[in-house]
């Protein structure tokens, strides 16, 4: 019996989702509708992605009983912010949807397809904040608008703030943000029945983004 390709890379995230930091570059444009930043941060500082120490990663549910993850290898992102609490931040995160991996070839071309990601109509997974507000020590809501092939909705990452340190010839900060998307939002569409009736590939997938940011 053929086998059918049981993941689903939804995210993100997906992100993921999803969320490196970066200035909105195209003041007042709209993505799908969404209104951008109307003006950058004045008196900012800057920072980038070091990709070598971040990643993105998801996990969705597999026959109900376990989870798959996976990740992205191909993102970036940057922040700017004027306050040291970073509470007036500005954020855009991209993943490159070609660069998805679950350790499956076949999964991974198959989460490339239109079942799912599209990745040659809808190369670019897009995240664009639109606050960042703390809540406790250390604690953030991140809000934001995430685009997955042609949808652009909000989503909201819980983010915990990891420190700031000055090493490896510059200073650097830390956060990590999770958050939770239904996949079916994002037309990620694929969708088959086991014999009891649930979903072979979840409808949640879980967006984590391990994010270390470097002053520009």
């Amino acid at each position: 019996m053929k086998r059918i390709p049981f993941f689903t890379a939804a995210l993100a995230v997906t992100g993921l989702a999803i969320l490196a930091f970066k200035p909105a570059s195209d003041n007042g444009s709209h993505v799908s509708g969404v209104t951008r930043y109307s003006a950058p941060v004045q008196g900012a500082t800057k920072w980038s992605v070091d990709k070598a120490h971040t990643n993105v990663i998801f996990s969705v549910s597999h026959l109900v009983v376990s989870d798959v993850q996976g990740s992205f290898k191909s993102f970036d992102g940057s922040m700017e912010s004027a306050k040291a609490d970073f509470t007036d931040a500005k954020i855009l995160f991209t993943v490159d949807v070609n660069s998805i991996y679950t350790d499956n070839d076949r999964r991974d071309g198959h989460l490339k397809s239109d079942d799912f990601f599209n990745a040659e109509k809808f190369p670019q997974i897009k995240f664009v904040s639109t606050s960042f507000n703390k809540t406790g020590d250390n604690k953030y809501k991140l809000a934001g608008n995430l685009t997955i092939r042609d949808v652009t909705k909000p989503v909201t990452f819980d983010v915990t703030y990891g420190g700031t340190v000055n090493a490896m010839g510059g200073t650097h900060i830390g956060f990590k943000a999770k958050s939770t998307i239904n996949r079916f939002d994002y037309n990620l569409k694929w969708n088959a029945a086991t014999e009891a009736g649930n979903l072979v590939v979840g409808k949640d997938v879980d967006i984590t983004i391990n994010l270390d940011l470097k002053k520009s």
